[in-house]
């Protein structure tokens, strides 16, 4: 694997690299996320081909510019292009998860050229609606205290949030507690804190582009968790409208399958790109 930090429009991006062949797997994490939510899937992924996980500004390794303007899903869709542009990607199987799920479904729309065929993993074509209230509160909790103070918090009461989903919390069993909780607060820790609060509002105010989807014509797969009760919903509007699309409900998973049923995410990409390759 190999790391690189490459200057890009108004920014430095970070990108990991795995795997050798002419046509690229591309990752994009979500919201709050970084390309560390891959970091066991990689070696996996690697004899399918040549893959490249990317951290989104604000995110991870990329730069954390403090700036509002900076951030808004038409930036990160831009950042894409030139990071593809600038190692040599013309075109890529693309997968986005979550807000990277709304980042690839927008990239697909201003550039279809590029993207042979596309993954929306627990994403949404719409808003994804988030109680006003709770989203408020988390971001007043990192205006007053950081991205810390919201680590803590989350920390705190995931043991009794009546909320979560059984699949994270096993994720957090198997993984061991003081990992998994290391590496969210890696990732919250990384994050600029003014892209928590701007793009956590874009996430729910963003315009919708469900009505576009008959736009993209690529082969694709909408994969979604199957307690991933707030996008099931999002994943059967993305299965009736996108125009060559499967449908794969992970069973045992939640929001995040990649790590919390690794073998059925993997059996899922692995199918979508032998259909898409072939």
């Amino acid at each position: 694997m190999s790391v690189q930090r490459i200057a890009v429009r108004d920014i430095e991006v970070e990108v990991e690299e795995t795997g050798q062949g002419d046509r690229p797997l591309v990752l994009v994490h979500g919201f709050t996320g970084s390309r560390d939510d891959w970091r066991e899937r990689l070696p996996e992924l690697a004899p399918l081909g040549r893959t490249i996980a990317v951290d989104q500004r604000g995110h991870g390794g990329t730069t954390n510019s403090g700036d509002p303007a900076a951030y808004s899903f038409d930036a990160l869709v831009d950042d894409l292009a030139a990071v593809l542009d600038a190692i040599g990607v013309e075109r890529c199987d693309l997968l986005g998860h979550s807000m990277g799920g709304v980042v690839a479904l927008r990239f697909a729309l201003a550039h279809p050229e590029r993207v042979l065929s596309l993954i929306a993993m627990d994403t949404s074509a719409s808003p994804m609606r988030m109680p006003g209230r709770v989203r408020e509160a988390g971001a007043k909790l990192v205006r007053a205290g950081g991205m810390g103070a919201l680590f803590k918090v989350m920390r705190a009461r995931a043991g009794s949030d009546p909320d979560r989903p059984e699949a994270a919390a096993r994720c957090e069993r198997e993984m061991g507690s003081e990992r998994f909780w290391a590496r969210v607060e890696r990732k919250l820790e990384q994050m600029d804190p003014v892209a928590f609060t701007t793009l956590g509002a874009a996430l729910a105010e963003s315009r919708a582009v469900e009505a576009r989807l008959h736009e993209i014509r690529c082969p694709s797969l909408v994969m979604v968790g199957e307690q991933d009760v707030g996008l099931l919903e999002a994943a059967d509007a993305l299965e009736a409208g996108l125009p060559d699309v499967r449908r794969v409900t992970i069973p045992g998973a939640a929001h995040s399958p990649q790590l919390e049923n690794a073998g059925a995410w993997l059996e899922a990409v692995r199918e979508h790109l032998a259909r898409a390759r072939a």
